[in-house]
């Protein structure tokens, strides 16, 4: 017999599942229906208080959920004549499988229903449209049969909203009208050329777009067609100690600086250490033709884009775990001579007290690797 506390879980599981794509595509044509497996004649003589416990609250909770739909039938049983025992439940839209589920869960679906239908309202299909610039369709395909239109694609909106329903749910109230004047903002400036903290819209800083940036990317694509924010980002910057004091620029040794701006120095090391731990970086001593540079973890990759260092002789020591190797594949791939030192088995095995679990390792073919 299904209970009621049972039949509310099950809508509970139906709402977590389906929500998204009810605020994406419109929750009104959502169905649930439940089969409550009402006893058998033997199944209610084994325990006859628990069967008719178990009718009456049906029976109640029918009398006061207008949302609910409840199917009797009639029961003609030998030994306690006619029965009229609830067989299924019917639950029509979201709301109302969600008011179901309880309190929460509907105060949460509300939420989302309402700040989606807010999103609809502000970024019609057609806001901010460009000449030659169309909004990536999304196949109908991803979304549940039961609810996706017969078209071939469905609204770039939608699939944003489906796709970040549950950051959209969750954002605090002043953050979710943060967003949408965000996305407004950059839709009306297709390419500011502007950081960050100069957007002129009240309550963005820097920490605000890096905690948001996947649902403003998100909705700014469907709303306006463009992958780019239209912003500048941050210069790509490494950190180079110039070891041979013949070869520092201006007379600094250590320094901090542009991609480009390194790229442009005329300098032509004839040893290049690269090493993932900054203190190792900052303790090398004075070494002849020599610089160090702090590797970054795969943002090493940028140092093929400085000429001096992609043609150069470069000693690489990184750490002795699937992503230093697959750091080191990426920095053999860009440059022409990198050697790894202390990242073979010898070192491995002698240093073998100091292992430690690698939680989740780099997967990958790396093909540069010796």
């Amino acid at each position: 017999m299904m209970t009621v506390g049972d039949a509310r879980q099950r809508a509970r599981k139906v709402v977590e599942r389906d929500q998204r794509q009810w605020a994406a595509l419109g929750g009104d044509g959502a169905r649930l229906e439940i089969v409550l497996h009402p006893p058998t004649e033997r199944g209610a003589q084994a325990d006859v208080e628990r069967a008719i416990a178990w009718t009456r609250s049906w029976r109640e909770l029918a009398s006061i959920e207008p949302l609910l739909e409840v199917t009797w039938v009639e029961r003609h049983w030998p030994s306690a004549g006619r029965q009229s025992v609830p067989e299924r439940c019917v639950l029509r839209g979201a709301d109302a499988i969600a008011s179901f589920a309880g309190k929460s869960v509907a105060r949460e679906w509300r939420t989302l229903r309402d700040r989606a239908e807010r999103l609809r309202s502000v970024f019609a299909p057609e806001f901010h449209s460009e000449p030659g610039v169309a909004p990536v369709s999304v196949p109908a395909s991803d979304f549940d049969s039961t609810l996706a239109e017969p078209a071939a694609t469905v609204d770039p909106l939608a699939a944003a909203i489906r796709t970040h329903g549950r950051i959209l749910q969750l954002l605090p109230e002043a953050d979710f009208e943060t967003l949408i004047n965000v996305v407004a903002w950059l839709a009306e400036h297709p390419a500011s050329g502007w950081r960050i903290r100069q957007l002129p819209i009240r309550g963005i800083d820097t920490k605000w777009l890096e905690r948001h940036r996947s649902i403003v990317e998100g909705l700014h694509t469907a709303v306006t067609g463009r992958d780019s924010l239209g912003l500048l980002a941050p210069p790509s910057q490494v950190r180079v100690r110039f070891l041979d004091p013949t070869l520092r620029p201006g007379g600094i040794c250590d320094v901090i600086a542009p991609v480009e701006e390194l790229a442009a120095l005329n300098v032509a090391p004839s040893t290049i250490f690269v090493f993932e731990n900054l203190e190792t970086v900052l303790a090398m001593p004075d070494l002849p033709g020599a610089v160090v540079v702090h590797g970054s973890g795969y943002a090493a990759q940028r140092l093929s884009a400085i000429p001096w260092i992609r043609g150069g002789k470069i000693v690489y020591w990184g750490d002795l775990d699937s992503d230093g190797f697959a750091i080191l594949h990426a920095l053999r791939s860009g440059c022409t001579s990198v050697t790894s030192v202390l990242m073979d088995e010898e070192a491995l095995l002698a240093y073998r007290d100091l292992w430690v679990p690698e939680p989740k390792p780099a997967v990958g073919v790396y093909a540069t690797l010796s």
